[in-house]
């Protein structure tokens, strides 16, 4: 006999009815199912008993890509009820589609997720034809609430309608040729009795058409022209040096549900749970009594008269649109009709496909939530874990940190004990893991906070997560290094992302990090664009690399790599920086974090020494740079020359600068003392230069230049010179002030200058404001006679 193809939707209950029906009556030798076929050898693992929905879940990585993917199973997938139906009967079951590590899946994380807009006319043409508002309404209208009689041949003619003549793409090409294999395989094994196949509607006439040619005989990259010697397809093995695996998790509704964004099968998976168990009619009273329960629970005023015309509308709309008996629309738009009195500013989210929509009417929610449901499936308790789970397990209960669910830990930072338990829980919390929550800590690389708080919360989920955390790696520490490096290598280049995973590397601790990880953090900081931004995390990490204490990072690989990066990429940004008047304090601080990773760390810097006081010298003499950046490399050229006459002439610097205004010296001089105070201000309590010896000062010569200002010159740069000035603390002004007084001959205390009254800007412009008045009494002759 030749194969039975049942082409299906994924999660219908009335394509699983068809399946069971089609096993028990075929009785066939072999049923073929549209899955991962690398699972066929733990067929017996998917029927221990679990608690529906559960998921297959695949992941591969090697050096280039990374990949998940999920084929989720409930009680009313087609899949779930021919493997388990097609075992009852005494069938050999085999999946038969391609590993999820495989390119065809390379844009998919769900199996199941055929694509439907490849069909998308012909579903919108039946949609009209029927008057109904979505792919969903219209499947009901077709096959949910239809009698079973005739379903098959319904669904070979609409299968063979929405494909048509639609080009698959080469993903999906190589999954049917592959499958295709399988079924010539296994009617050639059948002799004289049925193959059962089921897959996805969307393979259905192409699986056919392949299976009753020789076309794509041996297709299916990585097992091209291969059979194992019991006569199946091979299965492509991953290339060498991939990690690729596949696990059960537990699943559910709320994942494999529509309005939650899951991208194939049916939505609302609690309501057809009860169309499964109980038919169509039934899971109608059903859903009307959960979304008023619901209702009421979170005192929305429904009274039994408002439920009372929900049903008559249900009903109302199910005789209107010819339905045997009320669809899923019929039930939600009636209550709809009942309850919603407002006018909605977006249409009901059932007249499409989709997640809920921010500003949802509450009643529209819930009904949505009740149709979900809130199962969540259980494995059975001999399911094979990967060895991560295992390992999480052996280290919480180490250290004590499987406390109950109101357990609080207070962590010592400085006590090595303590540090160990925050690895472990920054680890989990860098891979998702729920369960625990921290509300105290360090938030950055030299924050000066040494003790952490953390609170046990909601443990929901946590099995789950722990096996999409095993495609990481085995142990805890190894799957956070590689989570962290994915995580550096998929982001964009933002400084802000990168300063975060740079911080949570350190707070998951050097062990178990990886050359990728190392070697990502650098390639990511030689990306950043913002000079300001890639200063703070090079200040950040040279602090750490220089002093720290707690988290043993100081004089480590990580913080190395990024030092090094992060220097060299600043010092290619600011020789090329351009902008406007004015003082950018951010770049200000990215230069001064140049010069003190080329004073303090050179063994790390590929950039030497000297070639970093040459960048800084062309940038001081560029007339195109910024004049705050100019005066801030002048001051690094400075610090980093060691050659001696080679640094400039600051004072000279200063009468050069100030021929450009006294707004432009202002700037200038900022950039200088964010970096040089002391190199050019000198002894300034000796009245000499750097080191005595009776050379001008830098401190003279502006001294100069602003006494010999006019007076409105000297208001119009008051601003920019006070705000460069703020760079000196209070001890080093009244060291400046002092000399100041000595350079008038006049004894005084120079704190009492420092020391005024009211803003310096204010009294400033009080005298402009009093002299202005005297020049305009001059003018018309009003001075008071004497």
């Amino acid at each position: 006999m030749s194969a039975v193809f049942l082409g299906v939707r994924h999660h219908s209950p009335a394509c699983a009815r068809l399946v069971e029906r089609a096993v028990e009556e075929l009785r066939p030798a072999h049923v073929l199912i549209e899955g991962p076929a690398e699972m066929n050898g733990r067929l017996d693992e998917l029927l221990l008993g679990h608690e529906l929905p559960v998921a297959v879940f695949s992941h591969y990585r090697d050096e280039d890509r990374a990949a998940t993917s999920w084929a989720p199973l409930c009680d009313y997938s087609p899949e779930w009820v021919a493997l388990r139906a097609g075992r009852a009967a005494g069938a050999e079951v085999r999946f038969i589609d391609l590993p999820a590590w495989h390119p065809a899946f390379a844009e998919r994380t769900n199996r199941y997720a055929d694509a439907e807009v490849r069909y998308a006319d012909a579903t919108e043409r039946l949609c009209r034809h029927f008057a109904v508002d979505s792919s969903d309404a219209l499947w009901d209208r077709l096959f949910e609430v239809e009698p079973d009689d005739g379903l098959a041949e319904r669904l070979d003619a609409y299968f063979a309608l929405v494909r048509g003549d639609a080009q698959a793409d080469p993903g999906d090409r190589a999954r049917e040729a592959y499958m295709a294999r399988w079924v010539r395989a296994a009617v050639a094994m059948a002799g004289d009795r049925p193959v059962l196949v089921v897959t996805g509607g969307f393979h259905q006439p192409a699986l056919r058409a392949l299976a009753d040619s020789r076309e794509g005989a041996g297709a299916g990259e990585g097992g091209r022209g291969e059979w194992d010697a019991d006569g199946w397809p091979r299965v492509p093995a991953p290339p060498a040096g991939a990690m690729a695996g596949s696990f059960l998790v537990p699943y559910s509704f709320r994942q494999l549900d529509a309005f939650a964004g899951y991208q194939s099968g049916m939505p609302s998976p609690g309501y057809y749970q009860q169309v499964w168990e109980s038919g169509p009619a039934l899971a109608a009273d059903g859903l009307l009594r959960a979304v008023v329960e619901r209702l009421r629970e979170r005192r929305f005023p429904v009274s039994t008269a408002d439920l009372i015309a929900a049903r008559g509308l249900a009903q109302g709309l199910t005789a209107l649109r010819g339905h045997p008996h009320p669809a899923r629309i019929d039930v939600l738009d009636g209550l709809a009709g009942a309850l919603i009195t407002d006018d909605l500013d977006q249409p009901l989210p059932w007249t499409s496909r989709g997640p809920l929509t921010a500003g949802s009417h509450p009643a529209v929610v819930e009904m949505v939530a009740a149709c979900g449901g809130d199962r969540t499936g259980r494995l059975h308790p001999g399911t094979p874990a990967p060895p991560l789970v295992h390992d999480v397990a052996a280290r919480l209960a180490g250290l004590a940190l499987d406390g109950g669910p109101e357990a609080t830990y207070r962590l010592d930072l400085t006590d090595a004990a303590g540090l160990e338990r925050s690895r472990v829980l920054h680890r989990l919390r860098v891979l998702g893991i729920p369960g625990y929550g921290r509300t105290a800590g360090p938030e950055h690389g030299i924050d000066p906070v040494f003790t952490e708080r953390w609170e046990q919360q909601s443990a929901s989920g946590r099995e789950s997560a722990l096996v999409e955390a095993g495609a990481y790696g085995a142990t805890l520490a190894a799957a956070a290094a590689v989570a962290l490096t994915e995580r550096t290598r998929n982001g964009a280049a933002e400084a802000g992302a990168l300063a975060r995973t740079l911080f949570d590397a350190v707070l998951c601790g050097t062990d178990g990090l990886s050359e990728h990880l190392l070697g990502e953090l650098a390639a990511q900081v030689g990306e950043l664009k913002i000079a300001g931004s890639l200063g703070e995390i090079l200040s950040t990490a040279l602090g750490l690399w220089r002093h720290d204490r707690v988290f043993g990072v100081a004089h480590g690989p990580l913080l190395a790599a990024v030092i090094d990066g992060a220097t060299g990429r600043l010092l290619w940004l600011l020789e090329g920086a351009r902008g406007a008047p004015g003082v950018d304090f951010a770049r200000l601080r990215a230069v001064v974090a140049v010069r003190d990773a080329v004073l303090h760390a050179p063994q790390l810097l590929s950039v030497p020494r000297e070639a970093a006081a040459a960048i800084a010298w062309r940038i001081s003499g560029d007339r195109e740079a910024p004049m705050d950046l100019r005066g801030a490399a002048f001051g690094l050229h400075r610090a980093l020359a060691q050659v001696p006459g080679a640094s400039g002439d600051p004072a000279g610097a200063v009468r050069a600068v100030a021929t450009a205004g006294t707004d432009a010296l202002g700037d200038w001089l900022a950039g200088l003392f964010a970096l040089a105070r002391d190199e050019v201000t000198g002894a300034v309590g000796n009245g000499g230069g750097p080191g005595g010896g009776g050379a001008e000062s830098v401190i003279d010569v502006l001294d100069s230049l602003v006494c010999a200002l006019p007076d409105d010159a000297f208001l119009s740069g008051l601003p920019a010179l006070r705000q460069a000035f703020a760079f000196f603390p209070p001890r080093e002004r009244e060291r400046i002030a002092g000399r100041l007084l000595e350079r008038r001959g006049v004894r005084g205390s120079s704190r009492s200058l420092l020391r005024t009254t009211a803003d310096p800007l204010l009294i400033a412009g009080a005298r402009d404001l009093e002299e202005s008045v005297s020049r305009l009494l001059a003018r018309y002759e009003l001075r008071a006679a004497p």
